[in-house]
């Protein structure tokens, strides 16, 4: 596995892990799923449900994939040895991606303002900096926006272990600014 991608496996597995306890549970999933949601005041209620629906299908979908010895939690090697699965993770990354940009567009223009992208990713616990330095990344308009397609694309290939180079990779290591 390339390092970006086992990067990439670290700080994910230490944001789902939401209450700190070194194994990510069902209860993490739904307390960043509050975060999240709460995060979103100007989305619609079917949004928030569908974010909701997204965190507990990528639960059930790690659990019934990785948890190897049963005990309803993930371990962290059990997380890394196979995350990056494409073929065993791409609907639920699509689902779960598809409902964060659908938050993040509550008017539905297809467009993401950078507060808005800012405040979902720092729900999700990723460091601001980094954030904007993601949100820079995806080329924003001249009225600091960024579409909902290059972020659904952008989450894709963060779980994507053959995917070096990419704007997610702005979200591991120290802050650009």
């Amino acid at each position: 596995m390339r390092t970006a991608a086992a990067d990439r496996i670290g700080l994910i597995f230490s944001l789902l892990d939401a209450d700190g306890t070194g194994h990510l549970e069902a209860a993490d999933f739904e307390l960043m799923a509050n975060r999240v949601v709460l995060a979103a005041p100007e989305s619609e209620e079917r949004e928030k449900r569908a974010m909701t629906a997204a965190f507990r299908r990528y639960w059930t979908t790690l659990a019934a994939e990785l948890d190897t010895d049963g005990d309803n939690r993930i371990s962290f090697d059990e997380y890394a040895a196979c995350v990056l699965s494409p073929q065993r993770f791409d609907s639920t990354a699509r689902d779960f991606a598809e409902a964060l940009a659908a938050l993040g567009d509550p008017d539905g223009d297809g467009l993401i303002e950078r507060h808005v992208f800012v405040g979902l990713m720092s729900a999700i616990g990723f460091d601001r900096g980094n954030v904007h330095s993601l949100f820079d990344a995806f080329q924003p308009t001249p009225r600091d926006q960024i579409t909902v397609t290059a972020w659904i694309a952008g989450i894709k290939d963060y779980y994507r272990p053959d995917k070096t180079g990419i704007p997610g990779d702005h979200l591991v290591g120290a802050a650009s600014a």
